[in-house]
């Protein structure tokens, strides 16, 4: 465990190369439909290696006994004149394929479990085996960058040194425990008992180590995790860029959204003769504003002006019957915190829910 306590997670950082920021949800989701997660090989190793070994341990009688009748059959017919032909080729598979199918099947099932808990779900991607000529043009200087001299490399090193003297510490103080058995049974003539004694010890050395390779295997996937997160790092450039292409380019933007007013503007006089009402200040200010319930769930300022622009709006209103009502701070406050084409701001809607009530009162109709 200090092997992973002792790792500088600095050694993966991606601010040295101007990458600042956290990885976009839409960056995740692209590398994720590109089969590029956090992922260590070593969890997902250390399971299917003991879910086979336990299997492989319970299923030890089983398959003992089928290579010995594998080897009964074949002894028997060894002087067969046709021993060499396909059928005996085809038998020798029947017997091999029912002595490793369960193991695959275990093998293969964890494998794939491993994988859809590391994953968080099932991930399914063929872009990362998609043909590429370049990746078959090597890249020694690359490939001897990443895994000798870099930090990435030193750390992977001790990683396997780290495992290779767990499995000689678990072998060497489990030999020397059990050596004094195992003399005593072979001293005694008990072959069979001493296969058996070294299997026994075989097997436990193998659960004790495959049960720390999965423990050790944990904190190296949230090692490789946030290394994963470091290497997803986007710089301001990116996330500018990224937001252009989900919401479109802000200057674009912008320039639509002030042609939208233009033209608004331009059509003013018709605004204001379709308008429900106008809110004036009495004649420096004019809002005229429209209620759609399929549209919108608040009134929608369809024009304002002030100054003569103002007093044109009131005239045009006046003309067309559209009521006007004189209210300084309401008119002040929409001119100021609303542009063409917004919906009412919220804490103008219950002044204005007065405004269209006193409306439908006088004109008694339903708007």
């Amino acid at each position: 465990m200090t092997i992973y306590q002792n790792i500088d997670l600095q050694w993966f950082a991606a601010e040295d190369e101007g990458r600042t920021e956290q990885p976009s949800e839409l960056k995740l989701k692209k590398a994720r439909e590109e089969g590029r997660v956090a992922k260590s090989q070593d969890l997902n190793g250390a399971i299917v290696f003991l879910a086979c070994l336990l299997t492989l341990i319970f299923l030890g009688k089983s398959i003992l006994s089928g290579c010995a009748e594998i080897c009964s059959y074949f002894f028997n017919h060894i002087n067969d004149k046709d021993i060499r032909n396909a059928a005996y080729f085809f038998i020798f598979v029947r017997y091999f394929v029912r002595l490793v199918i369960p193991i695959s099947v275990v093998g293969i099932v964890f494998g794939v479990l491993g994988n859809i808990i590391q994953n968080k779900g099932m991930l399914f991607s063929l872009k990362a085996i998609s043909p590429k000529f370049s990746k078959i043009i090597p890249k020694f200087g690359e490939y001897f960058k990443n895994t000798i001299f870099s930090l990435r490399g030193v750390f992977n090193i001790f990683k396997s040194i780290g495992k290779v003297a767990i499995i000689i510490t678990v072998a060497y103080v489990l030999i020397k425990k059990d050596i004094p058995d195992l003399m005593i049974v072979i001293q005694n003539g008990n072959m069979i008992g001493a296969i058996a004694h070294v299997s026994r010890m075989a097997a436990t050395m193998l659960v004790i180590a495959a049960v720390i390779f999965l423990v050790i295997s944990i904190p190296d996937y949230f090692v490789q995790r946030r290394e994963f997160m470091e290497s997803m790092k986007m710089s301001k450039y990116d996330v500018k860029q990224e937001y252009k292409e989900m919401e479109g380019d802000p200057e674009v933007k912008s320039k639509l959204k002030q042609m939208q007013k233009e033209l608004l503007s331009q059509n003013m006089p018709k605004a204001v003769r379709e308008a429900d009402v106008v809110i004036a200040n009495p004649t420096h200010y004019a809002v005229a504003m429209k209620y759609e319930r399929e549209v919108s769930d608040a009134p929608m300022v369809t024009a304002k002006g002030s100054d003569n622009v103002a007093l044109e709006m009131r005239r045009i209103a006046e003309e067309n019957d559209v009521p006007v009502v004189e209210n300084k701070s309401l008119a002040r406050g929409l001119y100021a915190h609303t542009e063409v084409g917004d919906i009412i701001p919220e804490e103008y809607l219950s002044v204005l829910a007065t405004v269209y009530a006193e409306i439908m009162r006088k004109n008694k109709k339903k708007l």
